[in-house]
């Protein structure tokens, strides 16, 4: 544990003050501009018509800002983002607004625009001979799942919110998801990038290869650095051949341990057709089918601990049915599973998956609760938990335990809830406590404070505690490198000052 070491200063005096706390100059010298850019339709001024991209859709994130740009092309977007270079106004760059850190969210002290990429939503190219697919950076994530799919290919990155998450944001971020045991993270899938860098020059390395060894790997700057580097344009995705069958089941296992256990089991027995481990305590079941109508428990008998299993591949749903039963019973066999059903048809694999997706829905209705995205080797996964239950326990007696998540590739949805009847506002006082026993455990582990859903605003004055003043020392030198003057999505990620008022 470290302390934060060097913050390094953008500051260049009055010369680069930001145009927006001057409002006769910042309509002239940066409104004016971009509407000649972009047009009546790239511009929104309007409180009202803004709002809905200042607020998180989860979380209390709210923001304001005088200005939203929506440009349609690379160059327009390159363009804008020249202009906010030479007028020193800082930019928050934006795709669907599903992010669960405030990384997309400005502040609310109008001190920002907004640069979203709604309007840039073209498919550029699917290339099948070379698996690959590039899109703008505004195309929704569900809309290339479902392009590769006609096109009788894969686009394995799948989420929660695939239905609006735009793949810029996706990749911004290195979202993970369902999938991401089997196929990694959106890093593993993409093959090249287009960036507008924070003084408007446009890079374009949209390129397909497998291999180029000729110098740094410069698209990896920009995945996961939650728009601080620059704002991702466009990306070559990865491709890969559409499974024809796949088969579900929901398992019970005695513990953590012994889901562990089945897991090593199973990827011996099943090899890489395992696309989805997902672990849920008991609690997990019973809060979904509480706040969620047309959810049901699919096994007769309670037990305390289960696994969501799916398995994909070439050939016929039977033969995939038989290697997943198998690999069932033979955990029966070994003690490390108790109970379990295959789902039969899509209709009972979809109906098994709602409990799954229902669970955050029905986390959030139960009042407080501790929201912990961590990650930590799959061999401490039981460790973790019974360490933060117990240190949580002790310290807070009444919070219920609340874990589910992707055991495949070791990330942890560890959300306790309050006390049941507690009141909520007390219960949420007590949330900075609860965020250092539980990433203490994490760090300790070997583990990350955020496996998936990234840094923002959420975890940011943490992350110091759990890197190395080296580390930190080289995403800030990173940072001033791409980003002097800390225009791009300022407050974010990683604490930088701006230039002095």
């Amino acid at each position: 544990m470290t302390t934060a070491g060097t913050i390094f200063s953008a500051a260049k005096g009055d010369a680069t003050r930001s145009l927006i706390s001057d409002p006769a100059r910042f309509e002239s010298e940066v409104l004016e501009p971009i509407r000649a850019i972009v047009g009546e339709r790239g511009v929104i001024t309007d409180r009202d018509t803004m709002q809905p991209l200042m607020v998180a859709w989860r979380d209390s994130w709210e923001g304001r800002v005088p200005l939203v740009v929506m440009p349609a092309t690379t160059e327009e977007l390159g363009a804008v983002v020249a202009i906010c270079a030479k007028t020193n106004t800082p930019i928050v760059p934006q795709g669907g607004n599903t992010g669960l850190t405030g990384a997309s969210q400005p502040h609310g002290d109008n001190s920002e625009i907004v640069i979203s990429t709604q309007r840039m939503n073209k498919i550029r190219e699917i290339d099948l001979d070379n698996d690959t697919i590039t899109v703008d950076a505004g195309v929704v994530l569900q809309v290339i799942q479902e392009t590769a799919k006609a096109n009788g290919r894969l686009f394995p990155l799948s989420l929660g919110a695939e239905g609006s998450c735009q793949i810029g944001g996706n990749i911004s971020t290195n979202a993970g998801g369902v999938q991401a045991l089997r196929y990694g993270t959106a890093r593993a899938l993409v093959a090249g990038l287009e960036v507008v860098l924070p003084d408007g020059q446009i890079w374009n390395g949209l390129r397909g290869l497998r291999k180029d060894n000729a110098g740094y790997d410069l698209k990896q700057m920009f995945i996961g650095a939650e728009g601080t580097l620059g704002i991702i344009t466009a990306a070559t995705l990865k491709l890969l051949p559409l499974p024809t069958a796949s088969a579900t089941a929901f398992l019970a296992t005695p513990s953590p341990v012994t889901a562990v256990a089945w897991l090593r089991r199973a990827k011996s027995m099943l090899g890489e057709c395992i696309t989805t481990v997902e672990l849920m305590e008991r609690r997990c079941i019973d809060v979904a089918m509480k706040h969620n109508s047309g959810i049901r428990d699919p096994l007769p008998t309670r037990y305390d601990w289960y696994l969501l299993v799916e398995i994909a591949d070439q050939g016929k749903h039977d033969s995939l049915e038989e290697r997943l039963l198998s690999v069932f019973e033979a955990g029966v066999e070994g003690e490390e599973l108790i109970d379990g059903v295959i789902a039969s048809s899509a209709e009972q694999a979809a109906a098994i998956w709602r409990i799954r997706e229902g669970t955050p829905e029905g986390q959030r209705l139960e009042g407080a609760s501790y929201k912990h995205d961590v990650s930590v080797p799959i061999s401490k996964v039981a460790q973790f938990i019974s360490e933060a239950n117990s240190a949580l326990e002790t310290r807070f007696p009444g919070l219920r335990s609340f874990a589910f998540g992707h055991l495949g590739d070791g990330n942890i949805h560890y959300n306790p809830l309050q006390a049941e009847g507690g009141d909520k506002a007390t219960w949420q006082s007590y949330l900075p406590e609860v965020n250092q026993i539980v990433h203490d455990i994490v760090a300790r582990l070997g583990g990350s404070i955020t496996a998936e859903h990234g840094i923002g605003r959420l975890r940011i004055e943490e992350v110091p505690r759990y890197k190395s003043d080296v580390e930190m020392t080289m995403m800030r030198k990173l940072k001033q490198c791409f980003d002097p003057d800390n225009l791009m999505n300022p407050g974010k990620l990683l604490k930088m000052e701006r230039a002095s008022e």
